[in-house]
C-alpha cells in the first residue's frame, strides 16, 4: 500500500511539474501589465479584456481557419497512406519486405532539420513557397513512424479476418479498406492526434514558406505578435491560451481511444 501511495505520489509531483506552466501562463493572461512579474499565481482582478486584445491585433480567426485546414489536410493524407504502407509491410508478402521496413525506418535518425533546405528548395522550383500547397503537401505522403505505427498494429490483429475475407473472394484492397481498417481505429486515432498536433505546433516550416497574413498558422500569428507587441505579455498569453485551447478539446475528445490506441500498438513500453 506504501509502496502503491509512493507511485501515485510521485505521478502526481510529475503532472504538477508539467501542469505548473500552463497554470501560470493562464494566470499572466489574465492579470495586467504591472503584475505580470509578480510571484503569485491568482490575478488581484482578472482582465479579460487580454483576450479581447488579440482579436483586434492579430486575424485570429483567419489564422485559426488556415491552421485547422493545414492540419486537416496533412492528417488525413497521413493516416491514408501510412495504414496502406503499414498494411503493405504487415499483410503482404513481397520480396524485400523486411529490408525496406527496416531501411524506411532508418529514416527516423536523419534529423528533421537536416531535410528542410531540401524542401524549400523542391518548393521554390515547384513554384509553391508562399502558398497553402508548401504547407500540404510535403507532410501528406505519409511518414516513417505512421507507418511503423500502423504496420504495428496491423501485424497484431488475427489471421482469421484476412483468411475469412480470401474466402469470400475479397480483393487485398477490400481486404485492408473494409475488413482491417475499421479495426485499426485506436491505431489511427493514435496517429491522427499526434500528427495534428505535430502540425498544429509547426513553426519553422510556416516560417520558411509563408509571408503573407492571409495564409499564415496561429504560430507565426504569435510569433509576429510578439515582435510587433513585445512589452504585450498578457496579451501574448491570452494569444498563447487560445491557440492551446483547440488542442485540448481534441485531445479530450479522443482521450480514450488515444490511450488504447498506445496501448495496443505497443508504444506504452509493453
Amino acid at each position: 500500500m506504501a509502496g502503491l501511495l509512493g507511485v501515485y505520489a510521485g505521478l502526481a509531483g510529475v503532472a504538477a511539474c508539467a501542469l505548473f506552466p500552463i497554470l501560470w501562463a493562464l494566470s499572466g493572461s489574465l492579470k495586467r501589465q504591472s503584475e505580470i512579474a509578480a510571484p503569485t499565481l491568482l490575478p488581484a482582478d482578472p482582465q479579460w479584456s487580454n483576450y479581447v486584445e488579440v482579436f483586434s491585433r492579430m486575424p485570429f480567426w483567419r489564422m485559426l481557419l488556415n491552421t485547422v485546414c493545414y492540419a486537416g489536410c496533412v492528417t488525413a493524407g497521413q493516416v491514408f497512406f501510412c495504414s496502406l504502407a503499414g498494411y503493405a509491410f504487415a499483410r503482404l508478402p513481397f520480396t524485400g519486405r523486411n529490408t525496406l521496413f527496416v531501411l524506411y525506418l532508418a529514416t527516423l535518425m536523419v534529423p528533421l532539420t537536416v531535410t528542410v533546405i531540401p524542401q524549400f528548395i523542391l518548393m521554390r522550383v515547384f513554384g509553391w513557397t508562399d502558398t497553402v500547397w508548401a504547407m500540404i503537401i510535403p507532410g501528406l505522403f505519409g511518414s516513417a513512424f505512421g507507418t511503423y505505427l500502423m504496420r504495428q498494429f496491423f501485424a497484431a490483429m488475427p489471421i482469421d479476418l484476412e483468411e475469412a475475407a480470401i474466402l469470400d473472394g475479397c480483393s487485398p484492397w477490400t481486404i485492408y479498406w473494409r475488413i482491417l481498417l475499421p479495426h485499426a481505429k485506436p491505431a489511427v486515432m493514435v496517429l491522427a492526434v499526434l500528427t495534428w498536433i505535430n502540425v498544429w505546433n509547426d513553426f519553422l516550416w510556416p516560417l520558411l514558406m509563408i509571408q503573407h497574413r492571409d495564409i499564415a498558422t496561429l504560430t507565426l500569428g504569435l510569433v509576429w505578435m510578439q515582435g510587433e507587441y513585445v512589452a504585450e505579455w498578457p496579451v501574448l498569453m491570452a494569444a498563447s491560451m487560445l491557440m492551446l485551447a483547440p488542442l485540448v478539446l481534441i485531445y479530450s475528445i479522443a482521450q480514450r481511444a488515444f490511450v488504447s490506441g498506445i496501448a495496443t500498438t505497443g508504444l506504452g513500453g509493453r
